[in-house]
C-alpha cells in the first residue's frame, strides 16, 4: 500500500496512530538532547544551579534558530502533501528541494550574525557576570552545528509527508541515544563541563542529519534530493513563506519571550531565571509531543484537503485536537500537583526546588488547556489557513505575554510571581480564543471542498 492508498482509504485511527506515534517518539526523543544536558549539568558539583542557568538563557537562541526550520518545513512539507493529495508530484518535488536551499541559507545567515556578536546577543537575553561563563562556551559550540540542526528539523516533516515516520524516528532515535552516551563521557570523563554537553549535541545532531539525507537521496523516497530543483524559485519562496511564517512567528516568539522572562526575572536574582529554566524543561515535555502528534497527523489532514476529502479530513482534526487537548491537560495536572518531584530530575539544590515548588502552579496551570491550542493551529497550518495561523501565532506570545508581564509586575506581589502568572493567563486566554475562531472557520473550510464522488 503507498501513501496514496494510505491516506485516501486506511481506517483513521489505525493511520492517525501508525502516523503519529513514531512522530511523537521522535519529538520526545529529540527533546532529550535538551533536557538530558539540563540533567547533568543541573548534578554538575558545586556549579550545577549556575551552569543551568547558563544554558537556560541558550536556549532562548536555540529556540529561535529552530524556528527557521520550521518557516521552511513547516510552510513547505504541508504544501508538498496537499500537492501531493492534487497528484502533483513534481510540484511536491521542487517545494522540497526550494526548502532544502532555503536551509543552506538560514544556516549561513544564522552563523554570521551570531558568531561575531555572541557576548552581546547573550547578554540581552539575561545572561549576568555569573551565568556567562557558562553559556557562551555552550552557545559557541552549539552554532558550529548549526546546519545539522536545520537540516534534521527542516527535512524530517517531508519524510513524514511521504508516510515514513518511522524512518524520521530512526533518524532522531539514533542521535539521542548517541547524545545520551556522549554527555557523561564528554561532561564528566573529559572534564569539559557545559562544552562537553554542547560538542555531544553538535554530533548527535550530524548523526540524525545524515540519516534523513541519506532516506532523501535513496530509491525509496517520492521527494528526492534533486541539485538543479534547489536553485531558488521566487515563486515557490514565497507561497512557502505565506505559510512558514506561522511556525517561524510561533517558535520565533518563543524565543523573544524567552529574552524578556529571563530579563525580568535576573532583577529578582538568578535563583529564578533558574527556575525558569527548569520550568521551561515542563513546558517542552508538553509541547514537543504535541508537535509531534501535529507533524504525524498534519500530512494526512493536508493530503485530504488537497484531494477534496472533507468526511476524513473532519475525521483526522478530531482525533488531533483530541490527543492534543488529553495529553496536555493530564500532564499538566501532574505537574502542577507534583512540583518538587519534577524539578528533581533538574537538580538537587534545596533552594530552587523550593523555588519551583512555590512558582510552578503559577507558571503552569495555564497550559492545561493548551493543547486545544494546537491542535486548532495545527489544522489551520495544514489546511493552508496562513492569514489565520499568523494571527494565532502572534496571539500567544506578542499580543497576550509580553504586555501582561509588565502588567502583572505592577500588581502582583511578589513581583517574579507577576512574570510567571503572565505566562499562565496568556496560555489559557490564547487557546480559548484560538478555539472559538476554529468553531467558526472549520465548518467554511469544510464547505469550500467539494464532496468526493
Amino acid at each position: 500500500m503507498d501513501y496514496r492508498e494510505e491516506f485516501e482509504q486506511e481506517k483513521m485511527g489505525r493511520l492517525v496512530f501508525r502516523m503519529a506515534m513514531p512522530s511523537v517518539a521522535a519529538q520526545l526523543v529529540n527533546l532529550l538532547y535538551n533536557l538530558v544536558d539540563r540533567i547533568y549539568i543541573g548534578h554538575m558539583p558545586g556549579t550545577g544551579t549556575n551552569a543551568l542557568a547558563g544554558v537556560g538563557i541558550c536556549n532562548t537562541l536555540i529556540v529561535l534558530i529552530a524556528a527557521f526550520a520550521g518557516f521552511a518545513g513547516g510552510g513547505g512539507a504541508p504544501l508538498a502533501s496537499i500537492a501531493l493529495g492534487q497528484g502533483k508530484i513534481e510540484k511536491a518535488r521542487r517545494i522540497m528541494n526550494n526548502c532544502l536551499s532555503m536551509l543552506l541559507i538560514f544556516t549561513a545567515a544564522a552563523m554570521g550574525i551570531c558568531l561575531p556578536f555572541l557576548s552581546g546577543i547573550l547578554h540581552a537575553c539575561g545572561a549576568s557576570g555569573t551565568t556567562l561563563p557558562y553559556a557562551l562556551p555552550y552557545m559557541r559550540i552549539y552554532l558550529m552545528g548549526t546546519l545539522f540542526v536545520l537540516l534534521t528539523l527542516g527535512l524530517s516533516p517531508f519524510v513524514n509527508a511521504q508516510g515514513k515516520t518511522k524512518i524520521s524516528f530512526l533518524a532522531v532515535s539514533a542521535g539521542a541515544a548517541l547524545n545520551i552516551a556522549l554527555d557523561p563521557v564528554l561532561i564528566f570523563g573529559f572534564r569539559m563541563g557545559v562544552r562537553g554537553a554542547a560538542l555531544a549535541t553538535v554530533i548527535s545532531q550530524a548523526l540524525s542529519a545524515v540519516l534523513i539525507l541519506r532516506f532523501l537521496m535513496g530509491k525509496k523516497t517520492v521527494l528526492p534530493v534533486v541539485p538543479a530543483m534547489m536553485l531558488p524559485d521566487f515563486t515557490i519562496y514565497r507561497e512557502i513563506a505565506a505559510l512558514g511564517i506561522s511556525p517561524f512567528v510561533m517558535a520565533s516568539t518563543e524565543s523573544l519571550v524567552g529574552f524578556i522572562l529571563n530579563g525580568q526575572l535576573s532583577k529578582y536574582g538568578d535563583i529564578y531565571v533558574s527556575a525558569l529554566a527548569v520550568m521551561q524543561s515542563g513546558m517542552q515535555l508538553l509541547s514537543v509531543p504535541v508537535q509531534g502528534l501535529g507533524q504525524g497527523v498534519s500530512p494526512i489532514i493536508s493530503y485530504n484537503y488537497g484531494h477534496r476529502n472533507p468526511k476524513r479530513l473532519t475525521e483526522s482534526v478530531r482525533l488531533l485536537v483530541i490527543l492534543c487537548f488529553s495529553y496536555n491537560f493530564l500532564l499538566v495536572l501532574w505537574m502542577v500537583l507534583c512540583p518538587v518531584r519534577f524539578a528533581s530530575c533538574f537538580t538537587s539544590d534545596p533552594e530552587l526546588l523550593g523555588t519551583v515548588a512555590r512558582v510552578m502552579p503559577f507558571f503552569m496551570s495555564g497550559m492545561a488547556i493548551f493543547g486545544l491550542q494546537r491542535g486548532c493551529q495545527n489544522t489551520f497550518v495544514a489546511t493552508n489557513q496562513a492569514k489565520v495561523s499568523l494571527f494565532i501565532a502572534l496571539l500567544r506570545k506578542a499580543i497576550l505575554l509580553i504586555p501582561l508581564v509588565f502588567i502583572f509586575q505592577l500588581f502582583v506581589r511578589p513581583g517574579y510571581l507577576g512574570v510567571y502568572l503572565a505566562e499562565s493567563t496568556a496560555d489559557a486566554l490564547a487557546a480559548l480564543c484560538c478555539t472559538g475562531i476554529f468553531l467558526w472557520k472549520f465548518p467554511r473550510i469544510l464547505k469550500s471542498l467539494a464532496p468526493v464522488r
